[in-house]
C-alpha cells in the first residue's frame, strides 16, 4: 500500500497563517452543485485548488488491524486534540473576501434517511428561522438523527491516541464523514489508525466502529495549516456489508451560504469540564471573526475533543436534522467562550466532492 499523500498541483495561491497548539482546551440545489445525482462540479469565480488525498486503511487486512487496535480501554484513554489558536495574524475577513464568497453559487444538499431517501424540506427547519434554545455547551438529550450521525473520531497522532468529532453526510458513496483538517492531519503528517464511532455514548458504540480508507483535506491546510481552510473529509469502509449512511443516515451539507445565520454546533468535548462521554451542543447566531481569520464564530464553551464537530443551518431540534455548514475549528486563548469554524466555500466543497465520489457506484 502507498503511504504518501497525493497533491494535485495548485491552481491558485491563498494567503494563510500558521498555527500552534494551545495548552487549553441525494440531489442538490444551486447551479453547479455537483451533488449526488447532478454530475456537476464546483462552480466559482476563481480556480479552486484540488484537495489533498491520503490513503489510510484501504485493504481489508489493514482495516481489521485498525478495528482490533481500538479497544474500549484505548478509546477511553484517548486524549483530546488540543484546541488551536492562530500563531500570527492571518487573512482577515474583508469586504472583498465577502464579495468573492457571495459570487460563488450557493449549494445545498438535503439530508438522507438510512434508506437513501432525501428528507423533504418539511422535515427540516426553514433556513435561518429555526427555533433556537440558546446553549453554550449543554448535553444533547433530545435524540433524533443527530444522535446517530454525529460521533467521536479516534486516531494516533505523533505516537499518542487522540480524539476529535465528526458527522456523516449525504454522499454518492454513502460513506463520507466531514470533520476538521487538523483531525486528519497536523504537524506535517496525516494521522493513523483513523476511525469514526457514530452515536458514541459513555463508551458504547451502538452503530459500530468505521475505519477510514481515504482522508482528504484542503491544500491550504496541508501546506501551511491555514486556519481559514481547516476542513477535511474521510471515506470509511463498509461494516458488516453495509455502508455508513445506510446505517445512520446522513445530514445535509451546504456551501457558499450567507453568514451570520442561526446555527447549532455539536461535538464530543473531552477536556475539562467535559469527559468525551456525551454529545454536547451550542446554539445561537453566528458572527464574523474580526480578529485573525475569515472564520465564523459562535458563543460556545466546548473544549478539546469537539474539534471537527458539525455546525448546522436550519437545524430542527425535533427531528435532529440540519444542513452542515461548518465545523468546530479553533479558539483564541483569551476568549474561551467563542468557538470558530471555517466558512464553507468552494474549497470546502471541493473536499466534500472528492470524498463523496470516491468508490461511488
Amino acid at each position: 500500500m502507498r503511504r504518501t499523500a497525493r497533491l494535485i498541483p495548485l491552481l491558485t495561491a491563498v494567503a494563510g497563517s500558521t498555527l500552534l497548539t494551545a495548552t487549553i482546551a441525494h440531489g442538490a440545489t444551486g447551479t453547479g452543485a455537483g451533488g449526488p445525482g447532478t454530475g456537476g462540479g464546483v462552480t466559482a469565480t476563481r480556480a479552486v485548488p484540488q484537495p489533498v488525498e491520503k490513503e489510510a486503511a484501504d485493504t481489508k487486512a489493514e482495516q481489521r488491524t485498525v478495528q482490533r487496535y481500538w479497544t474500549e480501554a484505548k478509546m477511553e484513554a484517548a486524549q483530546p486534540l488540543a484546541t488551536l489558536i492562530p500563531e500570527k495574524e492571518g487573512a482577515r475577513l474583508t469586504s472583498a473576501a465577502i464579495a468573492a464568497q457571495a459570487a460563488a453559487d450557493p449549494v445545498s444538499i438535503p439530508a438522507t434517511t438510512s434508506d437513501g431517501e432525501a428528507v423533504p424540506a418539511t422535515g427540516m427547519a426553514a433556513k435561518g428561522t429555526a427555533a433556537v434554545r440558546a446553549s453554550t455547551g449543554a448535553p444533547w438529550t433530545r435524540g433524533g438523527a443527530i444522535a446517530k450521525t454525529t460521533g467521536r473520531v479516534f486516531f494516533t497522532y505523533q505516537g499518542r491516541n487522540a480524539s476529535c468529532s465528526a458527522n456523516a453526510v449525504t454522499s454518492e458513496n454513502r460513506s463520507t464523514v466531514i470533520t476538521a483538517g487538523h483531525c486528519v492531519r497536523m504537524g506535517g503528517a496525516f494521522h493513523s489508525n483513523w476511525v469514526f464511532v457514530p452515536g458514541y455514548e459513555n463508551g458504547n458504540r451502538p452503530y459500530g466502529t468505521w475505519v477510514a480508507t481515504t482522508l482528504y483535506t484542503t491544500p491550504q491546510w496541508n501546506n501551511t495549516e491555514d486556519i481559514n481552510y481547516d476542513v477535511a473529509s474521510a471515506v470509511v469502509a463498509p461494516l458488516n456489508g453495509r455502508s455508513l449512511t445506510d446505517v445512520v443516515g446522513g445530514q445535509g451539507v451546504s456551501f457558499n451560504q450567507s453568514r451570520r445565520a442561526q446555527m447549532h454546533s455539536f461535538g464530543y468535548p473531552a477536556a475539562g469540564p467535559y469527559d468525551g462521554s456525551k454529545l454536547v451542543y451550542c446554539a445561537g447566531r453566528a458572527f464574523d471573526d474580526f480578529l485573525m481569520s475569515r472564520d465564523i464564530g459562535l458563543n460556545c464553551n466546548m473544549t478539546g475533543g469537539s474539534s471537527g464537530g458539525p455546525w448546522f443551518l436550519g437545524f430542527n431540534e425535533s427531528t435532529g436534522l440540519g444542513t452542515l455548514n461548518s465545523v468546530n475549528s479553533f479558539k483564541y486563548d483569551f476568549a474561551s467562550g467563542w468557538m470558530f469554524g471555517p466558512y464553507f466555500g468552494t474549497d470546502a466543497q471541493a473536499v466534500y466532492e472528492a470524498a463523496q465520489t470516491t468508490g461511488a457506484p
